[in-house]
């Protein structure tokens, strides 16, 4: 049977390897789905927590998470077609700051 430890092993993989791409990555496009990975780790540690202790308040704190992940994504893809127009790269070595 799979416990808790399990989710939180996969929840630690998860946030291993976002933290990697936001750190590594210097694609805009591919810092945000690190940053996804990182919401997504720390939903699965509230909805594992949440079920151990026979608790909803970790899973109704883990929508909320994700309503703020949809709003987080809106305003990078945001960001993406201003960068774009403005500079015609999503490379965040090339871009400085976003003046035009």
């Amino acid at each position: 049977m799979i416990s808790a430890t399990h989710y939180l092993i996969l929840s630690l993989i998860l946030l291993s390897l976002g933290l990697i791409g936001v750190m590594m990555r210097r694609n805009f496009i591919t810092v945000l789905m690190s940053l996804e990975l990182i919401f997504n780790a720390v939903n699965l540690n509230l909805i594992a927590f949440s079920y151990q202790l026979g608790d909803l308040s970790g899973q109704i704190l883990a929508i909320f998470v994700i309503t703020v992940a949809a709003a987080e994504a809106a305003i990078g893809l945001g960001l993406i077609i201003a960068l774009t127009r403005l500079r015609n790269t999503v490379n965040l070595d090339e871009v400085h700051e976003m003046e035009g």
